[in-house]
């Protein structure tokens, strides 16, 4: 066997370099680069190997290794998980600032390989720097606290090794049903050490991503009860997109008249326009949507992972004769609600399904003037949003609607927690699929901006707008400086609301007077954080990274600054200064389960305590 001796991070870049995925015949390049910070953990293992072009692979500097993973993650998911980064870090406080990020990664199913340094495998000096040193469990380091976050995890101790980690890494990469954080531990010295590695393990692998049809007796059950009910709903969830079938949806939904309901990873399957799109669905859906979600006697979730924000902490259902349907490549997902299971590809079972459909001449119930109605009515609620203006300033609802009317229809927002998911999901017009970006399967402070250059790198031709409150731009932007560095332009529209305003509404609405959410100085009489709002200048702090800044505080600074922001050849940054409170609020069959003190001594909590236990009779219970 013919061998080629390399150390093993020479390999290791080698070996991805080769990597390619193969869906419907067309086949791709999957790993598109590496992403990464040194430190003494990387920098004479993987830097070295790097800087030595031990690949073709592009090498792009993070700034912060939480965010490079966040950038990691959009980029996957803007490529519907057919194209990879890899990120590379220290050993310590290095490879844990990436735990967050694989949780993210993770929870949403987005494959992004994780290639943190870890401590000496040779022991010959420790303890070393940056060493847990657990004195029940030597073997532990500060890697292993990947392995709750990781769909595989594994650490090279030995150069050769590094053969059946990778391939098992590969394995669950790009496995639609298992994908997520993969996690390689790469001990410093072993990065470094060399080894006589074959030249097959570095030929040219085609990883095939079949699509899974539905067996004859999925087919038949799903068959049998569809045909008996009479009024269903579809949710369209993520695994629409990811596996290209909105177009399917659409014909599918057409052929028989069944409305859908989009989650907000499921958002832009359809266009807003499309008559039998009735919008959001669930804790933050339309009324349109959650009307019909009550009264369906059949809900086929198609890649849903079916969460408590679809399902309204599962109050979303009361037709005591509904049934589920799901359609999804994981047997666990497709399980949950005690749903009949069609553990199939979205496309493929949609297709399958149509055609059976249209030879027993299936149709719904629901009568045309009866669903236009339901449309016609949100579109009605919508457009008041959208118009809500307020004499003391800009209200959220109005702002988003000048967004929404400004940005082209190939452009792409993207949008993770506050406020502004649950008013993106409600109010947002979507006109082509992927032109909405959400990460709400951990709702990730800070994922804004790192993901907003992620899918600028998908999506080099369009404009990226990250949509991010002042709380989590706080918390993480240090991308930016990368796009800039990259020439990368994205555009960043702060909205700047004096603190944490959607838990603060949040804990207002179950009694509370409002602790601890909002930037105030804090007030020495009382010892609380009661004084004025900190006034933070959002444009300045940008500006100094060398983005172009907008400082906006009418609607007309808005449309302004957002026509000039599409002529900038540099990356942006809007600062709006919008009225705490002014997001979308109280739409019908919207719950959402919190954990209200049972035990308080307000009696505003008490009753907010009664209200749920109230709603809590009306829950499913699995």
């Amino acid at each position: 066997m013919k061998t080629v001796r390399l150390t093993m991070a020479q390999a290791l870049l080698r070996f991805l370099d080769n990597q390619y995925v193969e869906i419907d015949g067309e086949e791709k390049k999957f790993v598109k680069g590496v992403i990464g910070i040194f430190g003494h953990g990387n920098v004479t293992g993987m830097g070295e190997a790097l800087e030595q072009r031990a690949s073709e692979l592009t090498y792009t500097q993070g700034k912060n290794e939480q965010g490079m993973v966040h950038t990691a993650t959009a980029f996957a998911k803007q490529k519907n998980r057919q194209e990879i980064y890899a990120c590379t870090t220290s050993v310590g406080p290095g490879a844990l600032n990436m735990v967050t990020a694989a949780g993210t990664a993770t929870v949403n199913r987005i494959p992004v390989l994780l290639l943190p340094g870890d401590i000496f495998a040779t022991r010959q000096p420790d303890p070393v720097l940056q060493q847990v040193e657990d004195p029940t469990d030597y073997t532990i380091s500060a890697s292993d606290a990947f392995k709750p976050v990781s769909k595989y995890w594994d650490r090279v101790s030995r150069p050769e090794q590094l053969m059946t980690a990778m391939v098992n890494a590969m394995r669950v990469l790009t496995d639609p049903v298992e994908t997520g954080a993969v996690t390689v531990s790469l001990p410093q010295d072993v990065q470094s050490e060399a080894y006589d590695y074959p030249e097959a393990f570095f030929e040219k692998r085609v990883h095939v991503i079949e699509r899974r049809k539905l067996s004859t007796v999925a087919k038949a059950r799903a068959m049998e009860l569809i045909s008996r009910k009479k009024k269903p709903i579809i949710i369209a969830g993520g695994g629409v997109l990811y596996a290209e079938a909105a177009k399917e949806l659409k014909e599918f939904s057409e052929a028989f008249g069944i409305p859908v309901g989009e989650t907000q990873a499921g958002k832009s399957s359809l266009p807003w326009d499309f008559e039998l799109n009735m919008g959001s669905i669930g804790s933050t859906g339309s009324s349109a949507s959650n009307l019909l979600a009550k009264e369906a006697d059949l809900v086929i979730g198609i890649g849903t992972r079916l969460t408590d924000f679809s399902t309204s902490s599962k109050t979303a259902f009361q037709n005591p004769e509904v049934d589920f349907l799901n359609i999804n490549v994981s047997s666990m997902d497709a399980m949950k609600l005690n749903a009949q299971l069609a553990v199939a590809d979205a496309k493929e079972a949609l297709k399958e399904l149509k055609e059976s459909l249209n030879e027993i001449e299936y149709r719904s119930s629901y009568t045309k003037e009866e669903l236009q109605n339901l449309k016609e009515d949100w579109t009605k609620q919508v457009n008041a949003y959208y118009a809500d203006t307020n004499s003391e300033g800009l209200s959220q609802t109005q702002v988003l609607g000048e967004i929404n009317s400004s940005i082209g229809e190939n452009d792409t927002i993207i949008a993770a927690a506050g406020s502004l998911p649950g008013d993106l999901h409600r109010l947002w017009r979507s006109g082509n699929p992927k032109s909405y970006h959400m990460e709400y399967g951990f709702s990730c402070m800070g994922y804004e901006v790192a993901g907003a250059l992620g899918i600028k790198l998908a999506q080099p031709d369009d404009e990226v707008y990250a949509l991010v409150g002042d709380g989590s731009y706080l918390m993480l932007h240090s991308e930016l400086v990368t796009s800039i560095q990259e020439k990368q332009k994205i555009n960043i529209i702060l909205f700047d609301n004096n603190g944490f305003q959607c838990i603060h509404n949040l804990q207002r609405g179950q009694g509370s007077d409002g602790f601890g959410n909002e930037f105030r100085y804090r007030d020495e009489n009382e010892n609380a954080l009661t004084g004025s709002y900190i006034p933070i200048d959002f444009a300045a702090n940008a500006a100094s990274m060398g983005a172009k800044t907008f400082t906006v505080r009418t609607i007309d600074e808005l449309k302004q600054a957002l026509q000039q922001v599409k002529k900038e050849k540099v990356s942006t940054l809007i600062d709006i200064k919008v009225l705490p409170g002014t997001c979308t609020t109280g739409v019908e069959h919207s719950w959402w389960r919190l954990g209200v003190a049972e035990v308080s001594k307000s009696p505003k909590v008490q009753k907010a305590y009664e209200s749920m236990s109230s709603t809590l009779e009306k829950v499913r219970k699995f």
